[in-house]
This record gives C-alpha cells, sequence and structure tokens, in this order.
C-alpha cells in the first residue's frame, strides 16, 4: 500500500487551493496519508525561501494574481488578502496533529476534510483560525472532541517542532509538499496530477 506524507502549513493559500484532491487521489490508488502540519515562516529562511512580507513588489503582484487565477481554475472562492491573515498557525497545526492521534486510536472522524476546513476558514470565509472558537468549532463539525484543542496542545507542540526539522531534513522547502514512501517529492497543488500519475507507476 502506497504512503503519502503531507506537508503543509494552515495559513498556506495555495495548499488551500488543493482542496481534497490529494484525499481523492490516495483513495484512487488505496494510498495512506499521514498529515504534518510545519511552521511555514520557520522553513523558509531554513531552506532558501522568503516570507511573503519580504518579497519584492512584483514577486507580492504576481502572487495575487495567480491566487486569484488558480482559484477560478479550481472552482473556488478566495479572499486574496483575508481579514486574518498572516494569522497564528501554531492552535489549528497542535489541532489537527491531536486529531490525527485520536483518530489513529480510533476516536477520530474526517481528517482531511478538517484540514480543508481550516484553510477554508481562513482563506474563503474571513475566520480567524488562531482562536480558540474557531479550532473547537472546525474539531466538532469534523466529527472530533472539540476538547482536543486543549488536550493536545503539549504534543501537538513538540510533533510541529520535530516536523519542522523532519521536513528540512527531508528536502521539503515549502506547502503544499507531498513525499512518496519511495521518497518521490512533489510540491504545490498544482504537481498533484503528477502525484496521481507517480501512484499510477506512469511517471
Amino acid at each position: 500500500m502506497p504512503h503519502i506524507d503531507y506537508y503543509f502549513s494552515t495559513i498556506s493559500p495555495f495548499t488551500y487551493l488543493a482542496g481534497t484532491r490529494l484525499e481523492e487521489i490516495a483513495a484512487k490508488h488505496g494510498a495512506t496519508i499521514t498529515y504534518k502540519p510545519l511552521d511555514i515562516g520557520a522553513l523558509f529562511p531554513r531552506t532558501g525561501g522568503t516570507a511573503p512580507k519580504d518579497r519584492h513588489e512584483s514577486r507580492k503582484e504576481y502572487r495575487l494574481q495567480e491566487l486569484a487565477r488558480q482559484a477560478r481554475k479550481a472552482g473556488m472562492q478566495i479572499n486574496i488578502q483575508p481579514m486574518f491573515w498572516p494569522a497564528n498557525a501554531a492552535p489549528s497545526s497542535y489541532a489537527i496533529i491531536a486529531a490525527q492521534a485520536a483518530k489513529e486510536k480510533g476516536a477520530g472522524g474526517d481528517l482531511g476534510g478538517l484540514v480543508h476546513a481550516v484553510l477554508r476558514a481562513c482563506w474563503a470565509e474571513e475566520r480567524d483560525i488562531s482562536e480558540d472558537e474557531t479550532v473547537r468549532d472546525l474539531l466538532s463539525k469534523h466529527g472530533f472532541d472539540a476538547g482536543l484543542a486543549d488536550s493536545g496542545m503539549l504534543m501537538g507542540a513538540e510533533t510541529y517542532a520535530n516536523t519542522l526539522e523532519e521536513a528540512v531534513g527531508k528536502g521539503v522547502f515549502g506547502s503544499p509538499f507531498y513525499i512518496t514512501d519511495d521518497g518521490q517529492r512533489f510540491w504545490g497543488q498544482d504537481r498533484l496530477d503528477d502525484l496521481d500519475l507517480h501512484l499510477a507507476g506512469r511517471l
């Protein structure tokens, strides 16, 4: 059974634009997914990246155009300059980590749905994903105990920090980033078709 390690930031617009295609591709090929939220702000300077706020104006302008184009292409709603961005990604990341642990113990709901809902909350619904109320609501709506927002904080913080180190070591430098169990790396929501082809043995 193939496996995909999925590295992502809960405040990444391009991760939002991936929608639920990863889950659809995984289901198609019988692949499993490990969700690995990480601190993109800490990842960039360690892997040659530049935070959006520090980029040249031409790059900032292009990014906004590209977000709008990719959203139209995907048929998704997006606010390219959301009210609550950049938000503190840690609370939502900790909650996802805790939800995944709960699911592994048989007490979880729709993990892929939760991940996408967190991103949609930021990029289409003008919600603050750093707020406890938002995180608890999204957990509950996707079949998880809302209390994970609190009880999972310690484990979440430790895993979040460890995931950053792991990601750097495995060559991750952006979000979304997918690594298959045979070591193939795919960066960006626009490489999901390539991931699909690879899992099919055609690429």
